[in-house]
């Protein structure tokens, strides 16, 4: 398997004969292409958005757009009251509230200069996704 890792992205380069057949990797293909996956390394912060239902996060993506950080700020509710995410497993319900609080407050901070408000509008994005993978039933991970 190989690694690629360019600080945020990770590869694994796969070979396969035909679409859905497994291969072993490196070795050559009869059509001669590669199948390249890459999953995305996400920081604390970003992994500590909460999947919610998908109402609840347009409100939030709704809110982040026109008062940056509040979407935010009220999805960290969200976590105690029992939204999922994905470093729940490693540190905790707590953890994770707070570091969403975090995430509002620099939002709301450096919104005066447009980051937040940027950001603030990425990060509702994240969590309208979040929310489709979960209707859908696909891992988050996708």
């Amino acid at each position: 398997m190989a690694q690629i890792d360019g600080g945020k992205e990770q590869g694994r380069v796969k070979d396969q004969d035909q679409p859905g057949a497994k291969a072993a990797v490196g070795g050559p293909t009869a059509g001669g292409g590669v199948v390249v996956e890459v999953r995305e390394k996400k920081g604390p912060l970003r992994a500590a958005i909460p999947t919610m239902p998908f109402p609840l996060a347009v409100i939030c993506l709704f809110l982040n757009t026109f008062i940056p950080g509040l979407g935010t700020f009220i999805s960290a509710f969200t976590v105690l009251c029992g939204a999922r995410s994905e470093l729940i497993s490693e540190r905790g319900v707590c953890c994770v509230f707070w570091l969403n609080v975090a995430a509002a407050l620099i939002q709301i901070l450096t919104a005066v200069i447009m980051v937040g408000w940027i950001m603030s509008i990425f990060w509702g994005m994240d969590m309208v996704i979040l929310a489709s993978y979960r209707d859908q039933g696909l891992p988050q991970d996708v």
